[in-house]
């Protein structure tokens, strides 16, 4: 079979070649390029693939039926909203994700934003380094918060497994419920009427496009703090920078955005009051990383012998 890489994995030369060469040894054929976004470039890089890995970029249908080969499609990432999925449906073609492997490096990373906006840690930072006191700037601590968490699949039960350590009340909206003792499912609006803090794992779907929008915006707690670690679109920008701007939530942690970073200088999240802002890392952890490459070679190898796991078609 011919297998090909469509863009990094974000792992160090010597760890692919591993799951390469292994490959090569076996009489399959395995190549790996850059990223590249041209479809043209993309058709004839996989035009003749059995199977293509990639992580984070787009792949079209006009790319997918260009591919007259392709049976698999690996996606390194949770979520495939990326990926035209009628398309390999239509064509018959399967698609895996990875899903499990940044578990737990989303969910530090919400951690960390929280902390560090109920602590005012940018603004006490930059009035040390100008020889100033934390005079007006006392913040917050964690415990004893109620923590909303829109969406409790692995990444959302684990976040809450988490705030619970720190003491804190959890309060969650899902179809689809767990049973776990200390989260208290309940209807979204009320919880993002009760929550101090509203943290987003949900994925990119029409029915979550827009979800967080001016009117659920205006249900939170006055003082509230969004956390948005899952899909950009799913917030609408311009009314939570308005929300953020009329000092009615206290701050915002945004990792995601309706397009992949880098951002126009004037993406209204940029220059919003008390945003803190990352160019989507969430997933990325030198662990996580590893993580992935591991379970995208092992749906590989799985598909191979016909038995398709992490299964999204």
């Amino acid at each position: 079979m011919k297998i090909v890489l469509l863009e990094s994995l974000a792992v160090s030369d010597e760890v692919l070649q591993g799951y390469a060469g292994s490959l090569n040894k076996e009489g399959h054929s395995f190549i790996a390029y850059e990223k590249e976004t041209d479809p043209k470039i993309l058709i004839e890089r996989a035009k003749d693939a059995d199977a293509i890995i990639l992580a984070n970029m787009p792949l079209s249908g006009e790319v997918i039926d260009g591919c007259e080969k392709l049976k698999f499609i690996d996606v390194a990432f949770t979520g495939v909203d990326h990926v035209d999925l009628k398309h390999a449906q239509e064509r018959g073609i399967a698609v895996s994700n990875a899903s499990g492997y940044s578990n737990e490096s989303v969910a530090e990373l919400v951690i960390g934003m929280t902390l560090s906006l109920l602590r005012n840690v940018r603004q006490v930072e930059a009035r040390c380094r100008e020889g100033k006191t934390k005079e007006g700037l006392v913040g917050c601590e964690l415990k004893g918060k109620t923590i909303g968490v829109v969406g409790t699949g692995a990444i959302g039960a684990r976040v809450a497994e988490l705030f619970h350590y720190f003491g804190c009340e959890i309060v969650a909206y899902d179809k689809v419920r767990k049973d776990i003792p200390y989260i208290t499912y309940l209807p979204l609006d009320v919880v993002l009427e009760k929550a101090d803090v509203v943290t987003l794992h949900c994925p990119l779907t029409d029915e979550t496009r827009g979800l967080i929008n001016v009117e659920k915006l205006a249900l939170m707690k006055e003082g509230a703090y969004l956390i948005n670690a899952a899909r950009g679109p799913i917030v609408d920008s311009y009314a939570l920078a308005d929300a953020l701007n009329e000092g009615r939530l206290s701050g915002a942690g945004i990792d995601v955005f309706e397009t992949e970073p880098p951002l126009a200088v004037d993406h209204p999240l940029l220059c919003a009051r008390n945003c803190l802002v990352t160019p989507h890392i969430a997933f990325a952890s030198q662990e996580s990383m590893i993580l992935r490459a591991e379970i995208v070679f092992r749906n590989l190898r799985e598909w191979m012998q016909g038995n398709q796991i992490n299964k999204i078609l």
